[in-house]
């Protein structure tokens, strides 16, 4: 078996590790779930006003709440790993024919898996408020990519962040520095309603350019916001995957 058959074996493994781990603890899961659908419901109802949206404000919201959803939940992952390393897990993966990294992938493939159902459980809770999809199915899955994707990087990054922290109880205090890459974006409002330089801001978030692209594919609007949304995740991975396996590398010596 070549080196790469192994390594997907070995990620497959971890894979279902995590995955274990949700009947373990199902009320975690239902938790991660739930939260979108509320902040969704808050928003759109109790705080949102769609101040200076086109139409209805459903439309413009859901997409960006499916973005800061991408973008949020972070700490059950960033915690497991921390957990893993201080608790002597990574030691006896040491001791097995493991490919290095494997544990990292698994807990990676896991998050995407659960983000994966999060997206269903929000969208079909917009679907019930009168959301609908224009751009038909090509445009949907292509947008349905897009966010995923933009998950994948902040995934990574909360990885590292993860790694750097060392310790599980830091962890809730490294999360609190992704809450302002989802807060200042364009997700729940428009960058023009904003004073100039928090606008400017917003518009180069990179959470602001998978929103918007998010929405002119789900509307069938053009492509025009897709290259941004599909670079600045590349980057962010360039940059993190890296230093997030080599780091782990290190600590797992």
């Amino acid at each position: 078996m070549s080196t790469n058959a192994y390594a997907l074996a070995d990620s497959w493994t971890m894979t279902r590790r995590e995955l274990a781990h949700w009947a373990r603890q199902p009320v975690q899961v239902v938790v991660a779930l739930v939260f979108p659908v509320m902040l969704l419901l808050m928003f759109g109802y109790l705080i949102g006003g769609g101040r200076g949206v086109e139409g209805s404000y459903i439309d413009y919201l859901l997409p960006g709440m499916l973005a800061l959803t991408m973008a949020f939940g972070l700490e059950g992952t960033m915690i497991a790993v921390t957990q893993d390393l201080n608790k002597g897990v990574i030691d006896r993966f040491r001791s097995m024919p493991m490919t290095n990294g494997a544990v990292l992938v698994g807990r990676s493939v896991a998050d995407m898996l659960q983000s994966a159902l999060a997206l269903l459980a929000l969208m079909g809770v917009g679907f019930v408020l009168g959301w609908r999809v224009d751009g038909g199915p090509v445009a949907f899955l292509g947008a349905v990519g897009l966010l995923l994707l933009f998950r994948f990087a902040m995934l990574w990054i909360g990885i590292y962040l993860a790694l750097v922290a060392g310790k599980p109880e830091l962890v809730q205090a490294v999360q609190i520095l992704v809450w302002p890459i989802g807060f200042l974006s364009n997700a729940l409002a428009l960058p023009g309603s904003m004073p100039g330089w928090l606008g400017t801001v917003v518009e180069w978030n990179p959470m602001s350019h998978t929103a918007t692209a998010a929405r002119d594919l789900f509307r069938g609007t053009g492509t025009e916001h897709l290259w941004p949304a599909v670079v600045w995740p590349l980057l962010l991975l360039a940059v993190f995957f890296p230093l997030a396996v080599g780091r782990f590398a290190r600590l797992s010596r």
